[in-house]
Formats: structure tokens, C-alpha cells, sequence
């Protein structure tokens, strides 16, 4: 069931500019305009398995993740899920929503977690858009980046092995300045890593078995993946 901002137990209406200076669209404002975005955003919490919205439902709103996580997700015509991304603290969705009022979604958000949420309605968004437009900006360069990276992952379901599938994703979860032997946080569970790389929690586990018997990565506890050698590790995928 979607959460009814207007009558939710959980909603609040405070002045939210907490949650506003998290997000890279807002965070290089002013503060006392920070401020004054943040009186107009509104808060839920949603419980894990909650929904924020569904596919085709209508939406006019910014939504904007405090604290939790949420899993966006798309359905296939077989009925099949299919991750699209995991958002964090300070990510948000329903961009769309700002350029195209009334617009349907296309795919599901569900809390993976107890999760706070921020929204933005899109009428007080366009006043922000035509006082700050450097916010518009902000907003197309990471439209931009997510169209990207979602061409790059169903041209890698495409052409590359399941075993180079996972070697990128890993290797693309560590930081630049980790050093030597980093360890890496899976940031999802098996099925949806498994749905998101296009393959099988089975075969998931399978070849990172496999990663593991070659010496290139150690399975540790909580999802860490430990990889004593990430030059090895993109060596092999190559």
C-alpha cells in the first residue's frame, strides 16, 4: 500500500533542511535557502516492506532519503524483478516528476528497512527551479549519470560473463584511496545483487565460491568481501 502523505501517522511538517543539505541538487545553497526548501518538505517513515510508491500510480513528488535504504525495483511482463538501484542517505527519486507533473511511475520503491523519507512537492519545487536554476542543473547531471550507468549495466548483461559482471561490480565499490587489500560491503542481499547483474542468487554464490577458491576475494561476515589483490582481480576479468 502507498504511504498517503497527507494522512500517515508518521508524517510530519517541520522545517526538514537536515534532511535537504544531504542531497548534491541542494547541498551547495545557501544555508538560509537550504533552510527554506526545508520548511516546505514534509517527512514519512516507512517500515521495511512499506512501499513508497508503485508502477502507475501518479506522483508529483521529490523524494529524498533521510536515513534507511529503499529498493527501486521494475517488473517485467513475466512478472520477474528486476533491480534498478538501491538508494541510500541522501539519494532520491522521483525526479521525473519536477519536469513532468502528474507523471506514472514506472517501477516500485520499498523500504529495505525502517527508513525516513523527505518529500518535495513539484509546485514548490518549480519556484526553487526558477530562483536557484543552478538546482536544474544539478538535477540533469545526475539524470544524466543514472541513464549512464543503466547503459552500461544492459550492455554488461549483454556481452560479459557473469564472473566479469561481478569482478566490476565489486570493484567498483571500492573507494579510491582504500589502500591495499580493501574490503568492500555488499550493498544489497544475494537476490536482488543477483537480479540487478542479471543472473541467479545460485550462480551468484557459485562464482564467488569459485573468486573465493582462486584466492582472489575472502568471504567475510555481514556481506564484507575482502580483495587482497584488486589488480589481480581485474586482471582475471580481463
Amino acid at each position: 500500500m502507498r504511504i498517503n502523505m497527507t494522512d500517515h501517522t508518521s508524517c510530519h511538517v517541520h522545517n526538514h533542511a537536515h534532511c535537504v543539505r544531504l542531497v548534491p541538487i541542494f547541498n551547495h545553497l545557501p544555508e538560509a535557502v537550504m533552510d527554506k526548501i526545508g520548511r516546505s518538505a514534509r517527512k514519512i517513515v516507512l517500515e521495511k516492506g512499506e512501499h513508497l510508491f508503485r508502477a502507475g500510480e501518479r506522483d508529483d513528488t521529490l523524494y529524498i532519503i533521510h536515513r534507511g535504504k529503499v529498493r527501486i525495483y521494475h517488473l517485467t511482463d513475466s512478472g520477474k524483478e528486476q533491480l534498478v538501484r538501491i538508494l541510500h542517505s541522501g539519494d532520491f527519486t522521483g525526479e521525473l516528476a519536477i519536469f513532468q507533473p502528474g507523471q506514472v511511475h514506472e517501477n516500485y520503491a520499498e523500504a529495505l528497512q525502517r527508513t525516513e523519507v523527505c518529500l518535495i512537492r513539484q509546485k514548490d519545487l518549480q519556484q526553487y527551479l526558477t530562483e536557484y536554476p543552478e538546482v536544474a542543473i544539478q538535477i540533469l547531471a545526475e539524470m544524466s549519470r543514472r541513464l549512464k550507468e543503466s547503459e552500461k549495466q544492459i550492455a554488461q548483461v549483454a556481452t560479459e560473463s557473469v564472473e566479469t559482471r561481478i569482478i566490476s561490480f565489486l570493484a567498483n565499490l571500492v573507494d579510491e584511496d582504500a589502500g591495499d587489500g580493501p574490503v568492500v560491503v555488499l550493498p544489497m542481499t544475494k537476490k536482488d545483487l543477483a537480479s540487478y547483474l542479471g543472473t541467479t542468487p545460485e550462480t551468484i554464490s557459485r562464482k564467488l565460491s569459485h573468486l573465493e577458491q582462486l584466492g582472489l576475494i575472502e568471504r567475510l561476515p555481514k556481506r564484507k568481501i575482502k580483495i587482497p589483490d584488486l589488480d589481480r582481480l581485474l586482471s582475471y576479468a580481463d
